[in-house]
């Protein structure tokens, strides 16, 4: 019987948060095959990002609040191993979508451990450590999906459109990472790790996270004028609005108080932010198809 600490930290309903580039690939496919959609999705949704969280916690010993956890309970060996067990189950799992998928699922495991491994410790590096998260939870992530959702050859993935929705993924993680980790300055500290929201400081993080996201934003827009139209652009802009007004008002509360980055008010933009996208590209899943 696992252990409900383990359950805990395995940090399951977080991981649906991660569903927004998922769930974009899946909106771009023109012909999608349904059941690798869903094979896929719980590969990458319900074994590898809960054995990322569960690896991540093992390492981290955190004390204090983390992404999905108030207060994360004490950590131990069982936690490695039911890690370790999930990494394997998507790997195994990902056969039955084609073995480069597998491969694929892999590497992105790979990268997730050095991320967190005190041999490695991409966490301890701001700029290193966020391009790898913008990459692999970003392009990467649309990338897989999209290849098992489509069930197309790896070569034909390397085209403008798809490349250029790979890209925005990226960029938005690029801003929007950082956001994550502002609550987090003491702990991180206290491990060493030099994030990149600790490197900017508290209202550096949001000048960060607020300049990216828009810069992401328009290139969205520019994505859904030239291929979808204007129309679908301004519904994409009128999702994302309640995320954009939570941002600036929590902003200002943090610029009178900066103990106002604290983390429940980072939940609540994470959970709006994704709910946003999730909402949208499941409406664009089904006005595209």
């Amino acid at each position: 019987m696992i252990k409900k600490s383990t359950i805990l930290h395995l940090r399951i309903p977080f991981s649906l948060y991660l569903m927004p580039f998922f769930l974009f690939a899946a909106s771009q496919a023109s012909r999608p095959n349904l059941v690798f959609l869903v094979l896929s999705f719980f590969i990458i949704h319900l074994f590898f990002y809960p054995a990322s969280n569960a690896y991540n916690s093992y390492f981290d010993k955190d004390e204090e609040s983390i992404g999905g956890l108030e207060n994360p309970p004490p950590v131990d060996r069982e936690l490695y191993v039911v890690s370790l067990v999930f990494d394997l189950i998507a790997l195994v799992l990902s056969f039955m979508i084609s073995w480069q998928f597998a491969v694929m699922i892999f590497f992105i495991g790979v990268a997730s451990k050095a991320y967190s491994h005190p041999a490695v410790r991409l966490k301890k590096f701001p700029v290193i450590g966020l391009l790898t998260v913008a990459f692999f939870q970003g392009a990467y992530t649309y990338l897989m999906s999209f290849h098992a959702i489509e069930e197309i050859a790896l070569g034909e993935l390397f085209n403008n459109r798809t490349l250029s929705a790979a890209g925005l993924c990226s960029l938005m993680l690029f801003g929007s990472y950082p956001m994550t980790q502002v609550y987090q300055h003491q702990e991180d500290g206290r491990r060493g790790d030099n994030t990149m929201s600790r490197m900017l400081g508290i209202e550096g993080t949001f000048l960060w996270t607020g300049g990216i996201f828009f810069l992401a934003t328009m290139g969205f827009v520019y994505y859904f004028i030239s291929y979808y139209s204007w129309q679908l652009a301004l519904i994409f802009m009128t999702f994302l609005f309640p995320t954009l007004v939570y941002f600036f008002l929590w902003f200002f509360r943090v610029r009178k108080n900066k103990k106002a980055a604290d983390f429940k008010s980072t939940m609540r933009l994470n959970a709006l932010s994704s709910l946003s996208f999730i909402a949208f590209f499941v409406f664009l899943f089904f006005y595209s198809k």
